[in-house]
């Protein structure tokens, strides 16, 4: 299923939401046609969390995030409102970023520490290396892309709604998908990247093997 993530990502956040708000406008009205858009994206969001275990802080973060997105939804009450109320979650939670970065536990650590952790190592071994200065440094850089991203998705949309309304809600779905498709290239490239800088400092540690090593005797 993962090799066809792009294709599928395609279909339940750009295409049908795209099919609903340009064929529901009309019968359905503005707010429900644009309330049930978002209905492919969070049933496809909830079965790669179920598919992919995501019980941890990762997870947490994504139901969170999904839960506040929908019940603000609801609440909203009509098209132009939810639009706005998501200009606002969006900043919300870049500051959620924000803060994280500036107490120097920045979220996307815990990311890729629930990611190492599925892959079989230690959480103890992970937060030992994460949190050494010369990591910890390109972790806050990559929050500070965390930010940005959200920042720039809210600004986008602010500007679309302001300049032509509840009518830029269907180029709203393209522009802030590919745009959230080019910070989500960067943020892979910085995953990376740490990575990298995670497996040199690893070759320069004295702690015994087994702590760094993948896990496979437990699984």
């Amino acid at each position: 299923m993962k090799k066809y993530t792009v294709l599928l990502d395609l279909i339940f956040y750009m295409a049908l939401p795209f099919a609903i708000w340009t064929y529901g406008r009309e019968s359905l009205g503005d707010y429900w046609a644009m309330l049930l858009s978002t209905a492919p994206g969070f049933i496809y969001t909830i079965i790669n969390f179920v598919r992919d275990r995501q019980f941890n802080i990762t997870g947490i973060f994504i139901l969170l995030s999904l839960l506040v997105g929908t019940v603000v939804d609801i609440l909203s009450g009509t098209a132009e409102r939810m639009l706005w109320n998501q200009v606002f979650v969006g900043v919300s939670f870049s500051s959620v970023f924000l803060v994280s970065m500036l107490i120097k536990k920045p979220l996307p650590l815990y990311f890729m520490m629930d990611m190492a952790y599925l892959q079989g190592y230690p959480r103890e071994s992970s937060r030992v290396i994460y949190f050494k200065k010369e990591i910890l440094r390109w972790f806050q850089v990559l929050t500070l892309i965390f930010v940005l991203r959200g920042i720039t998705l809210a600004l986008l949309k602010s500007w679309l709604l302001n300049k032509h309304g509840v009518d830029a809600y269907g180029s709203m779905l393209i522009y802030l998908r590919v745009t959230s498709w080019v910070f989500g290239g960067v943020m892979i490239i910085g995953y990376i990247f740490i990575g990298n800088e995670i497996k040199k400092v690893v070759s320069k540690l004295t702690i015994p093997k087994k702590e760094i090593e993948l896990v496979t005797e437990s699984k």
